[in-house]
């Protein structure tokens, strides 16, 4: 009688979850007819700002990409995000305590677009389009194919990992006795090189067990490894070590071992980014290969902006950029058309290498820093990216806000400025509720520390999250993570003895590594289940390493 009661249960929920799902495949086949008006009707309601309405802009910048989702318009309508005026759209998140309006801009639409459940999906879990779905609901949807896909769309897989945070652990990858300067994962997560000090360059075999694929003995080294980038085809890895020389490294090895030996197996190539005229008088900050692998674009402490040819093998382009040490460069999107740079004057400059040679000055800027910037990435859309700042921010552009020239459009505004040395002083506490009176930035995001070294900076992964986070190391030797469009901080990982420089989100699976000055590499994973957090008390970081 027992099997018989379950088994009559679980027939009457299987007929009441048919008919529910029936309903629900009636009721939105039933709105087609009317989706259209109801669209229009939304989209002129005062609330939605569309990108149009963004101040223009005066250089010359890529318009490819300016067609929006109507979809997401009325996912915009839905979700009220733009009911809120245009004043609050900083946001300073973090230990603070200061209130997080969430980002009052399309790109927060996008953002949510990618990573929202499915209308179908959020009805049957009566809720909200953008609220977060049970996951079994979801997987119920599937299995019924409430969306009629027969299977999770790629916004629905990133709504499912983007909750699964690597926050559990840490465990220790290695450990050397030297400062970790580089940590990052190869564009498919199967390799990750780590940089450290003692001139090691490290290309851990990720998919066995971190194995050890490859291990560099850096040349030519000025006080340490300040960048590497692999090559997208990850045949190739160059380095920079504040030298006008960066070296190119052949990843595989026909002899089988390990070690880089420049034999007729192994390559360990200079390119020589300096003329002859200019000698060994620079050196380099940040690095990265062209998305065809043809090209390396870096940043040097001249104020100049290289870009290498290394099919001619020679320069082909310096830019004398900004007027003081240009600390990050990176390729916009995928054409390599745009070059966005971040420099110690404080600001952030872009470079349109269509019309350069005309022009010779770059498209436009953006105004917001107080101090240097440490490091820029980019969303990889041609028009977003995030820089992190001496002045202890990350701060979030859109270039279509970008001017021709100073951005003071007032006279008499003075924009602050403190007397530091950020190499072995903290930051001057008035500095931290200060804005910059021309600010251009779209959001602002503080909590974490950037001190004595470029602290780097990074959107979460397009494929496994959407990019909805954004995270950073710190000095305090933790890596924060914030919300993109709120500006929360969802998670401080604190692990570390000494500052964390660098840190990696691997591109699909829920996994980070944080490369630290004590010299660990740590992996953070989702586990499931409840395990205890290693946690390590506060030192003086100071007495810990004196440069």
């Amino acid at each position: 009688m027992a099997g018989r009661g379950e088994r009559a249960t679980g027939v009457g929920l299987m007929a009441r979850a048919t008919r529910f799902i029936s309903r629900l495949n009636y009721q939105v086949t039933g709105n087609n007819d009317r989706e259209g008006t109801r669209r229009d009707a939304l989209s002129s309601r005062p609330g939605i700002v569309s990108s149009d309405s963004d101040e223009a802009c005066t250089g010359e910048v890529d318009d490819e990409g300016e067609y929006q989702d109507e979809e997401s318009e009325l996912y915009a309508a839905e979700v009220s995000y733009n009911e809120r005026p245009r004043e609050t759209r900083v946001v300073s998140g973090g230990s603070d305590g200061c209130e997080t309006p969430p980002l009052n801009h399309v790109l927060a639409q996008s953002t949510l677009m990618q990573h929202c459940s499915s209308e179908r999906s959020a009805r049957l879990g009566r809720v909200k389009r953008g609220a977060m779905v049970n996951a079994a609901t979801m997987l119920f949807g599937r299995e019924f194919n409430v969306s009629g896909n027969g299977r999770f769309s790629r916004a629905e897989c990133c709504h499912m990992a983007a909750r699964y945070l690597p926050t559990d652990g840490p465990t220790v990858v290695d450990h050397l006795n030297s400062r970790a300067y580089i940590g990052q994962f190869s564009a498919n997560g199967t390799s990750f090189v780590a940089g450290f000090q003692d001139r090691r360059i490290i290309i851990y075999n990720v998919e066995n067990d971190w194995a050890i694929q490859k291990d560099i003995q850096a040349r030519n080294l000025r006080w340490t490894i300040t960048d590497t980038a692999l090559s997208p085809d990850q045949r190739f890895l160059v380095y920079a070590t504040i030298t006008p020389v960066v070296h190119l490294v052949n990843v595989g090895s026909e002899s089988g071992g390990v070690s880089s030996l420049a034999n007729v197996t192994d390559i360990h190539e200079g390119l020589n980014f300096a003329s002859d005229a200019q000698g060994d008088v620079f050196g380099l900050w940040s690095l990265q290969f062209s998305e065809d692998g043809r090209e390396l674009v870096a940043g040097s402490n001249d104020k100049c902006i290289y870009v290498y040819d290394l099919e001619a093998n020679k320069p082909v382009l310096r830019i004398n950029a900004h007027k003081d040490d240009v600390n990050a460069v990176v390729f916009a999107d995928e054409p390599c058309h745009l070059i966005y740079s971040g420099s110690d004057d404080n600001i952030c400059k872009v470079w349109d290498r269509r019309c350069f040679a005309q022009r010779g000055r770059p498209a436009g800027q953006l105004v917001g820093h107080l101090e240097g910037i440490t490091f820029i990435d980019s969303r990889k859309d041609g028009r977003c990216f995030i820089s992190n700042g001496k002045d202890q921010t990350i701060k979030l552009w859109d270039i279509r806000k970008m001017t021709s020239g100073p951005a003071s459009c007032k006279k008499g505004r003075k924009i602050p400025s403190f007397a530091w040395d950020y190499r072995w002083m903290d930051y001057p506490g008035m500095g931290r509720d200060v804005r910059h009176p021309y600010d251009q930035s779209l959001m602002t995001y503080k909590g974490h520390l950037v001190l004595r070294t470029l602290i780097r900076c990074y959107f979460s992964p397009l494929a496994s999250t959407g990019q909805k986070y954004i995270y950073t190391g710190s000095h305090d030797g933790c890596v924060y993570i914030y919300e993109l469009a709120t500006g929360k901080q969802v998670s401080r990982l604190s692990y570390h003895r000494g500052t964390v420089r660098d840190c990696s989100w691997h591109p699909t699976e829920p996994m980070l590594v944080s490369s630290s000055w004590d010299g660990n590499l740590a992996k953070w994973e989702h586990l499931h289940g409840e395990k205890p957090r290693v946690e390590v008390p506060q030192i003086s970081y100071d007495d810990l390493f004196d440069d």
